[in-house]
């Protein structure tokens, strides 16, 4: 066993917090009387690994000068076969019975019951294995709930399908697999406002990755990453990733390592290795290894953006300092009741300048929660964010759109508007009636092949700026390719199971941008003025 040989407390540690080394010991005195549950460590005293001790001496020994935990929530994300659920009941045991707490609510949330349970059913042995909390602990194993009878605590399991939204008096949360919660929702009730009332509430989130990039999950990896290095600040905010970034290669055992901390301990390098094996020969598990064993985030099949690249390019747009100045525009209608898509691009002016990507998005207002439960991806946030912009009823109201570009013609040089030209009459002649420049615009290779080789070349060159858009984002990271034998490419909306309609209008803007540039003749509005219709 490998233990922490001289403790260092975390860089987050704030300047005005203190170790308190008697609650860090009692912390891990606490978790090290208990026992293992489980395969050949059953019975066997719980003895902290150098980096599960880290984390409880980081968590429950570092004290604001009021005396309370300076952490209220620690996110850990880790591979599976790490002892996760083991560190999880621990940790729900602490809290319930041994953090001196009258009638402290602590919560053990998962995706379904079944999940909720297996940390449930690590505590509940874990008590009947510990004659000291047996005496003192009722578990009542039909309601999966532990009741530490001495100060009234309880430890209950509560799942994603099953909850109520009021009532709860947080003490603490344990979430257990967070990347596998269906939506928000639960995460909201448990960790916004429902711990006011007590004095140090914990939210302990433990995690392996997931592939799902638009979930509460990946909002807070994210969240966490940024803390890490260093773009964000969150004093009560304790992040912990173990993993392999997306550049490591995946084979190479020293990566093995590097991702899981506690290999050749709770789990063989063998098993590692067997599993790496049948991944090189089935390519189909190489996502399933890289996600549960080195804790990548992998999307189930292979990305085209390297979506770290497109982050590079998320440098500032603002539209106030882009008013008069020469750009395209890219339309793909969707159908009626799906979301449409119009992005400008604007050419840059000079060699310093960058290519400029300004996108909005609608989709109909009525739909909008239909489509949050159906597709788990979160519109509503966006909308009220005002990145994603609604209209009224259950289907696209065009005429809407008509005018919002037209707003836009009044503001920018807008030259030309491409467009997918199926299923656009209508709008077309309309934006044509409006004064505007329409340019149909195929989706065979022929035509999408170079802007989209384009598009890459730019991320890559970080000549591209997006304002780090959400819903751009989201779409760009859905594109799949199609490609032909002669090495042209284009974006595959059959196989693109998700959205990617914004992505296909940036391309057909920037093909015009690139190919038109500046071209500084007056825009249709200083030609005819404004149209009163």
């Amino acid at each position: 066993m490998r233990k922490l040989k001289k403790y260092k407390p975390t860089p987050f540690m704030s300047a005005d917090s203190v170790y308190s080394e008697s609650a860090a010991d009692y912390a891990v005195a606490f978790i090290e009387a208990l026992s293992h549950t489980k395969g050949r460590w059953a019975g066997k005293p719980f003895s902290l690994i150098d980096w599960q001790e880290q984390i409880i001496r980081d968590v429950f020994g570092i004290l604001k000068p009021n005396g309370y935990r300076q952490f209220n929530t620690a996110y850990i994300e880790i591979p599976k076969k790490q002892g996760k659920s083991e560190l999880a009941a621990a940790v729900a045991l602490l809290l319930t019975c041994g953090d001196g707490e009258e009638r402290a609510e602590v919560y053990g949330c998962a995706a379904d019951r079944q999940q909720a349970s297996i940390v449930f059913e690590v505590a509940a042995d874990m008590v009947r294995m510990c004659p000291a909390l047996s005496r003192r602990v009722k578990i009542l194993a039909s309601t999966k709930r532990i009741i530490y009878l001495p100060t009234n605590s309880f430890y209950q399991v509560l799942s994603a399908e099953a909850y109520s939204k009021h009532g709860f008096n947080i003490h603490g949360v344990v979430f257990d697999e967070l990347h596998t919660q269906p939506n928000r929702k639960l995460f909201d009730v448990m960790t916004k406002g429902s711990g006011d009332a007590r004095t140090q509430p914990l939210y302990f989130l433990i995690t392996t990755a997931g592939s799902d990039t638009n979930s509460i999950c990946f909002e807070t990896h994210q969240k966490a990453l940024d803390l890490l290095q260093g773009r964000k600040h969150d004093p009560t905010f304790y992040p912990v990733i173990y993993g392999a970034t997306e550049d490591e290669d995946w084979t190479d055992p020293k990566v093995w390592k590097k991702a899981n901390p506690s290999l050749g301990i709770t789990v063989g390098i063998d098993k590692v290795k067997a599993a790496c094996d049948s991944a090189k020969q089935n390519p189909a598990e190489e996502n399933s290894f890289r996600q549960l064993r080195l804790n990548q985030w992998v999307k189930q099949a292979v990305r085209w953006m390297p979506m770290a690249k497109w982050d590079a390019c998320a440098f500032p747009v603002s539209m106030e300092s882009l008013e008069g100045r020469v750009c395209y525009g890219g339309l793909d209608l969707s159908s009626t009741t799906d979301i449409t898509a119009f992005v400008l691009v604007f050419p840059p002016e000079n060699e310093a300048d960058k290519f400029q990507i300004l996108p909005f998005f609608w989709m109909p207002e009525d739909n909008i929660d239909l489509r949050v439960r159906r597709d788990h991806v979160q519109y509503d946030l966006w909308e009220k964010q005002e990145f994603l912009l609604t209209t009224e009823g259950n289907v696209v109201h065009y005429g809407y759109i008509e005018k919002f570009i037209e707003n836009l013609g009044e503001r920018f040089n807008i030259r030309e508007i491409a467009f997918d030209r199926w299923g656009a009459v209508q709008m077309v002649q309309n934006l044509e009636g409006l004064g505007f420049t329409v340019v149909p615009f195929g989706q065979g290779f022929k035509d999408m092949s170079p802007p989209t080789k384009e598009l890459m070349k730019l991320t890559l060159e970080e000549k591209l700026a997006h304002g780090g858009h959400p819903v751009l984002r989201w779409m760009m990271d859905n594109i799949f390719i199609k490609s032909d034998p002669a090495g042209n490419i284009k974006p595959d909306k059959e196989k693109s199971t998700e959205k990617i309609d914004g992505a296909v209008a940036t391309i057909m803007a920037l093909d015009r941008a690139i190919r038109c540039g500046n071209d500084r003749s007056e825009s249709v509005y200083a030609e005819r003025g404004l149209l009163i219709l």
